[in-house]
């Protein structure tokens, strides 16, 4: 008989917990960003949320930044349509598909190669000593965002969305983003080690190596 009121009470404890605390209105943003809170206000051209880190102070996202919102009672209100005077060329479909693809490849994208790569030439570049050091890294960080994005199938949420060319260029819009964040820590990081080993190291260069400076 105790099981029974422990395994009752627990039963409805949980089942009242969850749906106090699982269900919220969710918000989607044109940079494939999804945030699940409650809304308390949707004037002044802004929908209003608590700041969930800090209950005291609130966040606001702007109309134009965002898709949609989906209520919890299942209405939902879109403030995204199709206007190319607002550079909107989307449809909403398609839009939705881009948001698919920015979200996937800002979850599962990883931009190593840009990372090493920048470092190496930022190394290099450093390591001569010079004040055109900086030219390697940040020349490689002009041309990382060239290469072909290749979409890996398990970063992809749903092999549906891969059909779309909306999806793809949302895809590759975050991609080539994480490509340059990436490489600009690698290089700056590589350019920084390459300088101070120049400081320790230059003296024991080969003396028929001109890398900028004159020996002590």
């Amino acid at each position: 008989m105790y099981k029974f009121f422990v395994s009752l009470f627990l039963f409805f404890f949980f089942k009242s917990f969850s749906q106090t605390t699982a269900i919220k209105d969710s918000i989607y943003l044109l940079n494939g960003q999804m945030v699940s809170e409650t809304v308390i206000d949707t004037l002044l051209g802004a929908v209003t949320i608590v700041n969930p880190e800090k209950p005291e102070k609130k966040i606001h996202y702007e109309l134009d930044d965002i898709y949609m919102v989906s209520y919890k009672n299942g209405y939902r209100r879109y403030y995204y349509s199709q206007d190319s005077l607002k550079n909107n060329w989307f449809t909403r479909n398609e839009m939705w598909y881009f948001m698919k693809g920015e979200r996937d490849a800002r979850k599962g994208f990883k931009a190593r190669g840009a990372l090493i790569g920048s470092g190496i030439a930022g190394l290099i570049g450093g390591m001569s000593g010079t004040f055109f050091g900086p030219v390697l890294p940040y020349g490689y960080l002009a041309l990382v965002g060239l290469p072909k994005v290749r979409i890996r199938a398990n970063t992809i949420s749903n092999p549906v969305y891969v059909d779309s060319d909306s999806y793809i260029l949302g895809y590759e819009r975050n991609a080539r983003s994480k490509r340059r964040i990436q490489s600009i820590i690698g290089g700056t990081v590589g350019l920084a080690i390459g300088y101070g080993l120049y400081g320790l190291l230059h003296n024991y260069y080969p003396e028929e190596v001109n890398f900028g400076f004159n020996k002590k």
